[in-house]
Formats: C-alpha cells, structure tokens, sequence
C-alpha cells in the first residue's frame, strides 16, 4: 500500500527509429532529458521510474509521480536522439494505475 498522499501516473510509450534501443540506454535518455528541461531539482521531484520494456516491440511504460506528469511529458516529447541515433517517442496512454494501463493496451 502506498503512503497517504503518494499518487502516480503510468505512461505507455511507443519508440519509433531505425534501430532498437537498450533500456539502460532509454533510460539514461529520459534522465538527460528532464535534467535538461527542469534541473536535478525538478528531476528528483518526477520519481521517473522505467516499469517496463520491450526491446522488440520498443514499447516501455514509465512511472512519475502525479504533481510531476505533465514535466515528465515535455521531457519525454523534448527527446529526438537516443545514443545517437534519431528516434522519435510517443505517449500513447496515460492511466492512473498499471492495471488500468496494461488493461487498455490489450484492448
């Protein structure tokens, strides 16, 4: 159970590029790129967390905290590189909780 006040958000995300993408890789991006935007200050406030990640399909889900979803989106939107090489990163679904989430993937 979560301490009282704690509230999350789930976002599913689609990576398109030419190749495929290591998690570490993913996630280092991630950090970069909120660093980048808001400071380590406004970074340590996301809780940023990569839950889950397909390399084959390059499908992963993120965890924020609520207060912080729509920094989290803009770092994410703001990514155009992965080591590299050009990619581009989609929000496809946001959800409250991971049950709801994975729920509206299979549907």
């Amino acid at each position: 159970m979560l301490p009282k006040g704690v509230r999350r958000r789930y976002l599913a995300l689609k990576i398109t590029g030419e190749q495929s993408v290591s998690r570490e890789d993913l996630l280092n991006t991630l950090w970069d790129s909120t660093i980048q935007l808001f400071g380590e200050y406004g970074a340590s406030q996301t809780d940023l967390r990569l839950t889950r990640y397909d390399s084959e399909g390059n499908h992963a889900i993120i965890r924020c905290s609520h207060k912080t979803l729509e920094m989290t989106k803009a770092a994410v939107a703001s990514i155009t590189e992965i080591d590299g090489r050009p990619v581009a990163i989609h929000i496809q679904r946001v959800s409250g909780t991971l049950k709801a989430l994975l729920k509206q993937r299979r549907t």
